[in-house]
């Protein structure tokens, strides 16, 4: 019987200290680049646990964990701040007015820039946080959302209704945009929770993001920002994708790629099914 004999031991791997972590006496061990010193550094890394949703006839909502850590090698305490923005989509909207005793519909308004779907999910209440300057240069709560409205004065058709106004809308702005926002939060696609993003550990955070039914599909961009002493010091960024799936995406691709044809179909298809269901009453 041959007996094969192994091989050598493999020579020990020997690191080299850099001369500034000598003095130290820490050294940290880099495998392929897969590691970052982070001994020095203040800031926040995130991730989603899932970043595409497929929206189908069965969607009933989604409820997606967003979590991460805080590296934090200082004293000082820091907050974290979640922010996800949906798709922007245009709103129309009209007032009630009372005329010669009758309440009739205004003129409508359009603001052409307000975001699908808006949440925010912190540590802390947003104004314990940071001052009304910090988060209105960020954009960061519903109280500092940037609602784009119209640019000019004019006069369009939009959504076939003739005469839409589009305005700065002067001094009556805020009155609509908390319009806007009243009707976007009633539909639960506007969302603050003070209290939303929990640490689970040391460093470790998580925050949940729930899509409604209606959320709106797009690109949805979150923003993950740690804060000290009421300043940003780093933010981390993620995209999320909330798309149309099986029969339901070719049918909206189908509507908007080819609106007539779409049109046309949908008045044949009602014409044929009114006149099915009218011979099968009448064989009754």
């Amino acid at each position: 019987m041959m007996i094969q004999a192994l091989p050598p031991d493999p020579p020990p791997v020997v690191v080299q200290a850099p001369a500034s972590t000598a003095a130290t006496g820490s050294v940290e061990v880099h495998t392929g680049d897969r590691s970052v010193a982070t001994q020095e550094e203040v800031r926040v890394a995130a991730a989603l646990t899932d970043a595409q949703v497929k929206v189908d006839s069965g969607f009933r909502g989604a409820s997606i964990v967003l979590y991460g850590a805080v590296f934090n090698p200082t004293t000082t305490p820091a907050d974290v701040v979640v922010v996800v923005r949906g798709p922007d989509a245009p709103v129309r909207l009209v007032k009630k007015t009372r005329n010669m005793g009758v309440w009739l519909n205004s003129r409508p308004v359009l603001f052409e820039g307000a975001p699908g779907f808006y949440m925010t999910a912190s540590t802390r209440p947003l104004s314990d946080i940071a001052d009304f300057g910090q988060l209105r240069r960020l954009g960061v709560g519903v109280d500092h959302l940037r609602i784009d409205a119209p640019q000019e004065s004019r006069t369009v058709t939009r959504y076939g209704v003739r005469d839409v106004v589009v305005s700065r809308l002067g001094e009556n702005y805020l009155d609509w945009r908390r319009a806007v926002i009243r009707l976007k939060e009633a539909a639960a696609l506007y969302n603050t929770d003070p209290r939303g993003v929990q640490f689970v550990d040391k460093g470790l955070f998580r925050a949940e993001v729930e899509l409604p039914t209606v959320a709106p599909t797009g690109k949805y961009y979150a923003e993950v920002w740690l804060f000290q002493d009421g300043a940003p010091v780093s933010v981390s960024n993620l995209t999320l994708t909330v798309e149309k799936v099986g029969l339901e995406r070719d049918i909206y691709e189908f509507a908007h790629r080819r609106p007539w044809s779409y049109g046309v179909l949908c008045v044949i298809l009602a014409a044929c099914t009114g006149y099915a269901a009218s011979r099968v009453f009448r064989s009754r």
